[in-house]
């Protein structure tokens, strides 16, 4: 009898592992958009269409549905080229969507010399995409309750313009239209001011999408409120281009900015990155977003915002 309990044990521990995603898996995909062979995915670049489809090969790993056309790839003018933002669906039990997000182009190359001169943006913001490619893994062989878009905005560092290129493209209208609320993830690469296993959220005060997310997030993640919101980083990020949408869309940082030296610095590669945090984010986040349903998160502005 105990042997047999040891096997049931031993089998249910094997499938819960099983479901979360691997520090191995976090730290190849931020490795690869990080690489020096990315340098530094600035849009307009070769190496900047390479990253847009290493993430859309990433997408087809998982099984998702492109979210409009026949590709993942996106496009949109970029200064008389086409540049590519990356979108893909998974098809949940309702109509509904949540919606993740994060940009995956970063400054290029320094004109400097010197023995580094790529800026890399491990941090800022591969780490971001690779946190929705960590939930897509979690979610691939599951049907939540959302259907779930994914979006990887290109030109976030040019003004957003990725963001608000996709944002306005009628033909995700049908999506948009059923948007409960946007993850717009920005530089989670290390610990929190609050610690591990926790996150800011931009514009905390516009909306009560913290409090329905924290009353069910799973292992003890919290969102905190924006300890930077003198800075209006709600209205300075790619979430702001849905927000004038009037689709609930916040921004989700761990970047303490009283410590970090790192930012648009050549020092903003892999080496910044706190992957055991990181891979407890993103699979605390996943676990999350399996409780959450129609009934039981459906957030809303309040008056204060501005559209």
């Amino acid at each position: 009898m105990k042997k047999l309990t040891y096997l049931t044990f031993s089998l249910f521990s094997i499938f819960t592992f099983a479901q979360e995603v691997s520090k191995e898996r976090v730290q190849t995909v931020l490795s690869t958009l990080a690489s020096d062979e990315m340098k530094g995915r600035e849009i307009g670049t070769q190496e900047n269409e390479n990253a847009a489809n290493y993430i859309a090969k990433l997408f087809k790993e998982n099984n998702l549905d492109y979210c409009t056309g026949n590709s993942y790839l996106v496009p949109f003018d970029y200064k008389g080229k086409t540049a590519y933002n990356v979108c893909g669906v998974k098809k949940g039990k309702t109509d509904k969507y949540l919606g993740f997000s994060g940009h995956f182009d970063h400054i290029g190359v320094s004109e400097k010399e010197g023995t580094d001169t790529i800026y890399n943006g491990a941090d800022d913001d591969a780490s971001g995409i690779t946190t929705f490619v960590g939930i897509a893994d979690y979610f691939k062989n599951k049907k939540p309750d959302f259907s779930m878009v994914f979006m990887a905005f290109n030109g976030e560092e040019k003004g957003m313009l990725g963001s608000k290129a996709i944002s306005t493209d009628k033909n995700l209208d049908k999506i948009y239209n059923n948007m409960t609320a946007l993850f717009n993830f920005e530089m989670v690469a290390t610990e929190s001011e609050f610690g591990k296993n926790a996150v800011f959220m931009t514009g905390d005060e516009f909306s009560d999408l913290a409090e329905l997310f924290n009353k069910n997030a799973a292992n003890g993640l919290k969102i905190y409120p924006d300890p930077y919101a003198k800075e209006q980083l709600f209205y300075r990020s790619d979430n702001v281009s849905f927000v004038k949408k009037k689709i609930i869309a916040h921004s989700i940082s761990t970047a303490d900015m009283s410590k970090i030296t790192h930012y648009h610095q050549l020092n903003d590669d892999v080496n910044v990155v706190d992957f055991d945090n990181l891979t407890t984010l993103i699979n605390n986040f996943a676990k999350t977003f399996e409780k959450l349903n129609t009934k039981n998160f459906a957030p809303k502005y309040n008056d204060t915002v501005k559209f």
